[in-house]
């Protein structure tokens, strides 16, 4: 109760999110009709899935890792800390389906000739939640498998932008690294488009962290 009256906006799409997802596992028209066809799409073809895409998942793995990244960041971006004042309702809920869609419009030119491939997830827009997190507390620690201790966000997220440039271009698995990168990308110019002063205190938190280190 406390998650849905600070962060309404979170919780309503965290919930549809795992309902959607769980309802698509055992309804294969459902899963069907919402699953991102770039093909189609770039041919002006069920256009809506580069959102409802966002809804659904592959298996319980793929629905769990997406939704605990959510979980951690989320509903603190939404309502706010103590070290932040946060996005704010309406700023949160624009944040997550713009970039939803930017995340997979690199996906829809990449593989539009593409019969073959389909894409779905909420990766993009949960790491642009993660990377306007990142914007407002770059010093917070973050965790990196397999490395045993936090690090700081911002390195955190400069060495997400790296692995996923990088798996962009060489991975051969099914995991959709455009989407994820792009998110990324799409959360950091969003935040700093709707909180053009975020520039000014990241730097300085950034600028502060170093300056710790050296006393």
């Amino acid at each position: 109760m406390e998650y849905l009256i600070a962060a309404p906006v979170a919780s309503f799409i965290f919930v549809i999110t795992i309902l959607t997802s769980i309802m698509a596992f055992s309804n294969e028209n459902l899963y069907g009709n919402m699953v991102l066809h770039p093909y189609s799409v770039y041919r002006k073809q069920r256009v809506y899935t580069v959102l409802t895409s966002g809804l659904i998942h592959n298996d319980w793995m793929h629905l769990f890792f997406n939704m605990l990244s959510y979980y951690f960041f989320a509903f603190r971006l939404e309502a706010g800390t103590t070290d932040f004042k946060g996005l704010g309702h309406w700023q949160f809920g624009l944040l997550y389906i713009v970039s939803l869609i930017l995340s997979d419009l690199p996906t829809v030119f990449k593989h539009k000739n593409d019969d073959w491939y389909h894409s779905l997830g909420a990766s993009g827009a949960v790491s642009a939640v993660i990377f306007s997190y990142i914007m407002f507390d770059p010093l917070s620690k973050m965790m990196i498998m397999p490395i045993p201790i936090g690090i700081p966000a911002v390195l955190f997220g400069v060495l997400y932008l790296i692995y996923c440039n990088y798996a962009s271009k060489h991975s051969r698995d099914n995991i959709n690294h455009d989407a994820h990168m792009f998110g990324a990308l799409s959360g950091l110019l969003i935040t700093i488009i709707l909180n053009p002063h975020i520039v000014n205190s990241f730097l300085m938190q950034i600028s502060g962290g170093v300056q710790s280190l050296f006393h």
